[in-house]
């Protein structure tokens, strides 16, 4: 589909910004990240730069047209992506309400299994004068809440943050002479040097013997599963099934408010991949025995997250188990030598594709390189990767952060618990590296090995893409982009070949949030592959070519491991030149610890080119550059809802009718109020990338694209073929 809103009017008012394509030399080894076996800290010190698309082997084009100016993410609502199932239906987020056949039917019975409708005031005086006035009110409401007869609905409490041991004892013997029918743990405090009593109803003690009861003679044949609900029909299936909608937050901060809004872990959830953060986004996600109802009635205190679309299934979402993702891209303040430009660049890409590289998201946002991380880690330096996570990170946007303090204190205490005391609690490989070193000082190996595994594996698998994105760039330099040539590597043409995936499903798009990424890895590097896999990838032979039964479209190249084959023309030289240069060896390890080694991963193999599908694109013209160009799933569900029903519904819940608001302005408003909020989920001491607000009310030129790629490909590279440019934050900042 293409539009052409009064181009006329939209003239050029800056040159095309160019680069290098197929047909300019590109040198393809660009900075190396070392060339000894030892690696000091003051090597990692001048390695510590932001990583650039060249660091990291993104060098080359598929076509020779010039490109324009356009500002990627200038708002986050410029970048929508819906998921895609694995049977190709979309994710939009149509509907905010629980099924009907719902509402009313969620009945619990509580008799004497719970608090026997007993008020307990005189154990909540006791309990006042043992606890205080605040936890005593907390513990008065909770017990009111169980005597209400709603038990399902009912969330644990936390008292007050307690540093002393004793104490605590005191108020959990009090608990279990008086509340038998409530249990009590401790969490963790504020800070590490406190601790809180978390008090939650008795699911399997003597009151409550049933399925959830740890005691095998207590629940019968019912197994033993503590996250979700108690009151389950048998009709329905174990987990609930919906569209999670967010905006500006990455998956994992969503799910977790969602989760503490609940009361439930953060493994009751299951999704098939994460999202971008800086973006609007739709997502099946499915909760283990939660009823829909009860989810629906969190979207009034949400913010800039909504979930809807509620169905029950047997089985709950697991990494990977989607085909790709549908994505909505408004590139603003459209510049060029002509609309011409912009037309034929538009074309190209979706008759030739782009070079399907690994983005830059791929390799961290911090001035360490994920990559280089990685290689440290095939080399054995295990001090040096611990130090490259921790210390102080040069060139840091923000360096007055509370992150960068943190690292600054540790390089000069070595105090670890200061440290941790300060260092916020979503960089988890540098929490779970300093508290195994607080156990075992100077065991670097063993605080690698804290690190939870999908986050070690990141690091690797970053290594990985680093190689493969430099022998792309080789092999498109030398072969070019429009035919196979002897020696590349091809899926083999035959039964189920389609069904193989073109490589690790290592990457959704835009989703890579540092360490997040890793979560929708499925470590298929660190696991053995069916030998039919490998069986699949052939060598192209000269009656391959005679016969062309392969075009560019098949080409493959390896993620280096040990069961993975590399091409039998010059470009396997990449991979073990550009691994030289950094001591490591493809085909042996210096070390014995196999997550670590390339000779113990098994590898994969991705394809080099990518055509978007269903691609359609329009350009539009605007002279407000704070409006969004492109209607999101929540003002479409806003848009249908009857201004007049919106408003008798506002005043029946209690609303002043001077401060209602046309639901059509709901999202207008999430948005601006998201603008206030502090970013709790800065990535390697950076800020959120919120950029100014546009003031210009002059005619602008905004390309509109829409297509869907599978999941192991980076939207950002198709713009990136584009507009011959830079698809790094930084750069696009400067645009504005």
């Amino acid at each position: 589909m293409y539009l052409l809103n009064s181009l006329s009017a939209l003239k050029p008012k800056l040159k095309p910004y160019f680069l290098c394509n197929s047909n300019f030399n590109c040198n393809y080894y660009p900075i190396t990240t070392t060339t000894t076996t030892t690696t000091t800290k003051s090597s990692i010190t001048q390695m510590a730069t932001k990583v650039d698309e060249s660091n990291v082997g993104i060098f080359c084009f598929i076509s020779n047209l010039p490109g324009f100016r356009g500002i990627l993410k200038q708002r986050y609502s410029d970048f929508i992506v819906n998921e895609v199932d694995k049977e190709g239906n979309v994710a939009h987020l149509t509907s905010l309400d629980a099924p009907q056949e719902e509402i009313g039917e969620e009945t619990v019975t509580t008799t004497e299994d719970t608090a026997n409708t007993k008020s307990y005031a005189s154990e909540i005086e006791s309990f006042r004068s043992l606890a205080g006035d605040s936890d005593a009110k907390h513990l008065e409401d909770f017990i009111n809440q169980i005597n209400s007869g709603v038990e399902d609905g009912i969330s644990p409490i936390v008292l007050s943050p307690d540093s002393d041991k004793s104490h605590r004892t005191a108020m959990h013997n009090f608990f279990k002479q008086n509340f038998k029918f409530l249990v009590t743990d401790v969490v963790d405090g504020p800070d590490a040097s406190s601790k809180c009593i978390r008090v939650r109803l008795n699911t399997g003690g003597p009151r409550n013997k049933g399925r959830h009861s740890k005691k095998r003679k207590e629940r019968g044949d019912k197994p033993f599963d503590s996250r979700g609900s108690e009151n389950w029909s048998e009709n329905n299936g174990k987990f609930l099934r919906f569209h999670l909608y967010k905006e500006n937050k990455d998956t994992q901060e969503a799910l977790g408010v969602i989760g503490k809004m609940l009361g439930i872990q953060p493994r009751s959830f299951g999704f098939a991949g994460t999202k971008d953060k800086r973006a609007v986004t739709t997502q099946r996600v499915t909760a283990f025995k939660q009823h829909a109802s009860r989810l629906a009635a969190l979207n009034e205190r949400l913010i800039g997250i909504k979930v809807g679309d509620f169905c029950y299934v047997k089985e709950g979402l697991l990494l990977g188990q989607l085909m790709g993702n549908r994505f909505t891209i408004t590139l603003r303040g459209v510049v060029a030598d002509s609309d011409d430009t912009v037309k034929a660049s538009a074309d190209a890409l979706g008759r030739l594709g782009f070079i399907n590289y690994f983005g830059l998201q791929r390799f961290g946002s911090g001035s360490v390189p994920t990559h280089l991380i990685g290689a440290a880690l095939f080399r054995g330096e295990w001090k040096a990767a611990v130090s490259m996570i921790l210390d102080p990170r040069e060139g840091d946007i923000l360096v007055l952060t509370v992150i960068a303090k943190a690292r600054e204190y540790y390089k000069e205490s070595n105090d670890i618990e200061g440290t941790l005391k300060q260092l916020p609690r979503h960089l988890v490989a540098e929490r779970a590296i300093l508290q195994c070193l607080k156990k075992c000082p100077g065991n670097y190996l063993q605080a690698l090995k804290a690190v939870p595994r999908t986050l070690r594996m990141m690091y690797i698998h970053s290594y990985q893409s680093y190689l493969w994105n430099h022998a792309a760039s080789l092999r498109v330099q030398k072969y070019g982009t429009d035919q196979v040539v002897l020696g590349d590597l091809v899926y083999c043409k035959g039964d189920n070949t389609e069904n193989v995936s073109g490589g690790m499903p290592e990457c959704e798009d835009d989703s890579y949030n540092d360490a997040d990424d890793s979560n929708h890895l499925d470590e298929i590097s660190g696991t053995d592959l069916p030998e039919e896999r490998n069986n699949l990838v052939k060598v192209v032979t000269a009656e391959d070519i005679h016969t062309g039964n392969y075009t560019i479209d098949d080409v493959v190249l390896p993620m280096p491991g040990s069961r993975v084959i590399y091409p039998s023309n010059d470009i396997a030289n990449v991979f073990h030149d550009l691994a030289k240069k950094d001591a490591i060896s493809l085909l042996e390890s210096v070390h014995s610890v196999k997550e670590f080694s390339l000779t113990s991963i098994t590898g994969s193999y991705r394809r080099v080119f990518q055509k978007p599908l269903d691609f359609e694109w329009e350009l539009l013209s605007y002279t407000d550059g704070n409006i969004p160009l492109v209607e999101t799933d929540l003002e479409k569900i806003a848009k249908s809802k009857p201004v007049k029903k919106a408003r008798e519904e506002d005043l029946a819940n209690g609303n002043d009718k001077n401060n209602l608001v046309d639901c059509t302005k709901q999202s207008e408003i999430l948005e601006n109020d998201m603008k206030t909020e502090t970013d709790d989920n800065e990535v390697e001491g950076e800020q959120e990338d919120v950029l100014p607000r546009v003031e210009s009310q002059e005619p602008q030129m905004a390309l509109k694209l829409s297509f869907t790629l599978p999941a192991s490909c980076y939207a950002t590279m198709a713009i990136r073929e584009l507009l011959k440019t830079s698809t790094s934050v930084a750069y696009h900042k400067t645009l504005n």
